[in-house]
């Protein structure tokens, strides 16, 4: 506790104190004790006045059972190992009122420690209900600080999801079972881009079949390549899942050749339909890291934009030799180094020069004392290693995050097709080229859906048990989809449900807010992206700026259409 306790040493690293309570025991309590009584001792009294929680002393807890009528039963034995906050009240105990030895504790000590108590929790959310536990399970204790937000419209998140489960006390039955026209319907639906509404709450979901067709059309997305025995996302760390599958392309120089000379025309398929604004953005897995394109316009950018994320600094290097000029967004410059604006980057002869000027005024002030003949200098390498160590230590972390902008992008293209570092040499998805993920069809895509499944078990309750309904939804879930599933359950579910949302962890950066030049107007963006397949409401979420920073969408819940969520 930071309020430290006359008297009272949790470390008992001060006897004295202690010592000096237990000769005044008699002199303070001996007014306050009932005839027969046996005091507590000092220790105690001054750890429940810094309201921790204790059993009930056994001689107090014994009195206090003789005075409450002799006819009820006194105190049963505990559990020395059992957890002291589920301790029963004693039969002196008050039901609103403190344990039985606070009362002599001041006010200012009770408001202290009624705070604690609440750090306490949110610290340790074990102390919390089972409700609770199954609601954040999965969000890290510093994640669990960040207040959580209401609104009518959630934060757009660029991240990319593996698992969705949503719970509501409503059933889920709509979802399963689609007939085979609704199935049809929905695909055509996908295709043709056809804007579907729903009313705001719906009578019988089961019955709806705009629905059900709505909900098919959610759940597409477009991949390239596409292997039915081969899991293509995640790649990053995927090595596991992979191997072991059959890859016949793994030794066959020819094959590897053929394979990449088709992802080559459909990566190109895709940024041309990203640059006449036909495609809104579309996703780069490859084994080492992950890209996003964006189509000018989203994220409040008025120009396409790349992120790329982890990188190192071998790739950034190449980067800068192709000509390519990008930002790292979330490394800070400071000292010397020359400040970069967005979207810029240092060519080598600055890079150099800067250097230079660092090394003359590392080693002026040996001049100055006139001892520059005696000490030896660092060599040049050294001086090198030691500046490059800084770069080093952001490798392979989302600080190392890197974007380019604008015409760039078209650079940045042409530098991952001939990157001979995009596919594996070895293990077990050598050869295989990088994954492609889009929300709209483009040359040599295949088309998936994503898995759904309804699951409905009993929980427990305080009048029995009751239906607990859940909807479970798996695969590579990008920004389009988690808006437009969350958009149907709020009709579906009468504006009454929750989430838990499972994040591919390298793709949480892609949320950072990069500069922005200027305020871009809605309604110019809806006319220019009106064609590139996504629901006008969607299209306003992800023009958004983004407001997330390193961090994602982890639960969402809606309770009267108003969303509460929490990153």
């Amino acid at each position: 506790m930071s309020l430290s306790v006359p008297g009272y040493s949790p470390s008992f690293k001060k006897p004295p104190e202690t010592l000096r309570l237990r000769r005044k025991r008699v002199r303070s309590l001996g007014a306050a004790l009932l005839p027969g009584e046996r005091p507590e001792p000092a220790p105690r009294r001054a750890a429940l006045a810094a309201g921790l929680s204790l059993r009930p002393f056994p001689a107090a807890a014994a009195a206090a059972a003789g005075r409450g009528g002799g006819g009820g039963p006194a105190t049963a034995g505990r559990n020395p190992f059992a957890r002291l906050d589920n301790r029963p009240r004693a039969s002196a105990e008050s039901p609103d009122g403190p344990p039985r030895g606070q009362h002599e504790a001041p006010s200012p000590f009770l408001d202290f420690n009624q705070e604690n108590d609440l750090l306490w929790e949110e610290k340790f959310p074990e102390r919390a209900g089972v409700t609770e536990l199954f609601q954040t399970s999965h969000v890290s204790l510093s994640e669990s600080d960040i207040p959580s937000s209401e609104s009518t419209e959630l934060p757009v998140d660029w991240s990319i999801k593996t698992r969705l489960l949503f719970t509501s006390s409503q059933p889920f039955t709509w979802a399963d079972h689609l007939k085979a026209q609704e199935e049809a319907q929905g695909v055509i639906q996908h295709c043709r881009a056809t804007e579907i509404t729903l009313p705001q709450s719906l009578q019988d979901p089961k019955l709806s079949t705009e629905l059900r067709c709505a909900f098919q059309q959610s759940l597409i997305y477009w991949l390239h390549p596409a292997f039915p025995w081969l899991s293509l996302f995640p790649r990053i760390g995927a090595d596991r899942k992979i191997a072991g599958k059959t890859s016949p392309w793994s030794n066959d120089e020819t094959l590897q050749h053929i394979l990449m000379s088709d992802w080559s025309v459909s990566f190109t398929s895709l940024y041309n339909l990203l640059k006449t604004k036909l495609c809104p953005y579309f996703y780069v897995c490859t084994y080492q890291f992950t890209v996003l394109f964006r189509a000018a316009g989203l994220a409040g950018n008025d120009v396409i934009t790349a992120l790329m994320s982890p990188t190192t600094r071998g790739i950034r290097e190449a980067m800068k030799n192709e000509g390519i000029e990008f930002s790292l967004p979330l490394i800070k410059e400071n000292g010397h180094e020359k400040k970069k604006t967005p979207g810029t980057s240092l060519g080598h002869g600055e890079e150099q020069a800067i250097s230079d000027e660092d090394e003359e005024e590392s080693l002026s002030w040996l001049k100055e004392m006139g001892v520059q003949d005696k000490i030896k200098k660092p060599d040049i390498l050294s001086i090198k290693l030691h500046k490059e160590k800084n770069e080093v230590q952001v490798d392979h972390r989302p600080e190392s995050v890197v974007l380019v902008k604008g015409t760039n992008t078209f650079t940045l293209l042409n530098f991952l097709i001939n990157c001979k570092s995009l596919i594996a040499t070895s293990g077990p998805q050598a050869g295989l080229p990088p994954t492609l993920l889009s929300p709209i069809a483009f040359r040599g895509a295949t088309m998936q859906m994503l898995k759904a499944r309804s699951i409905n078990v009993k929980t427990q309750a305080l009048s029995g048990y009751k239906d607990q309904f859940s909807l479970e939804i798996t695969g590579p879930i990008m920004p389009h989809s988690l808006h437009s599933i969350t958009m149907l359950l709020k009709s579906s579910q009468s504006g009454s449900f929750s989430a838990g949302l499972y994040t591919h962890e390298p793709t949480v950066v892609f949320n950072i807010c990069p500069s922005v030049d200027k305020v871009l107007n809605k309604e110019n963006i809806r006319e220019e992206l009106a064609n590139c397949g996504l629901h006008p409401k969607t299209l306003d979420q992800l023009s958004q700026i983004p407001i997330l920073g390193k961090s994602s969408l982890r639960n969402v819940e809606m309770s009267d259409y108003i969303y509460n969520w929490r990153s």
